[in-house]
């Protein structure tokens, strides 16, 4: 089997060396073998539990999820009805997410709408609206 290094690792996943540390320390990878000369050696497994991670973060799973995802892909026999409790949980929160910077987005439309930037700094409505006398909400 072929062990890679620490720094092959980060390169393979990108991921920083300091990063897989940390994910060692916490639990999310398991800790590294050590080569005869005392350097952190890692299995090809690792780094494709390191991709999942990253995909997992890419579409906005936390840490703890993702440790969770990754307990649940462990046991391939299991029912997938957590993994897609989990998925919804996260498509809820994207959803609402989203909705609020539609919000801020319409907010900030309307008050950089009604500032053509060609007058004075005291009399821009879009300072005015977050300083509170002006109209902005998100």
């Amino acid at each position: 089997m072929t062990m890679l290094k620490i720094g092959q690792v980060a390169r393979a996943t990108g991921f920083t060396v300091e990063t897989i540390r940390y994910y060692e320390s916490i639990g999310l990878i398991p800790e590294a073998e050590r080569s005869s000369s005392g350097y952190r050696v890692f299995s090809a497994e690792i780094v494709r539990r390191l991709r999942f991670v990253r995909r997992a973060q890419n579409v906005g799973f936390s840490l703890d999820e993702t440790r969770r995802l990754l307990e649940l892909q462990g046991h391939p026999d299991a029912s997938a009805t957590e993994v897609r409790e989990l998925a919804s949980l996260k498509l809820a929160e994207i959803e609402e997410k989203l909705s609020d910077l539609e919000r801020v987005r319409d907010a900030l439309l309307a008050a950089s709408c009604s500032c053509d930037g060609s007058g004075l700094v005291r009399e821009c409505s879009i300072l005015d609206a977050l300083d509170g006398s002006g109209e902005i909400s998100g």
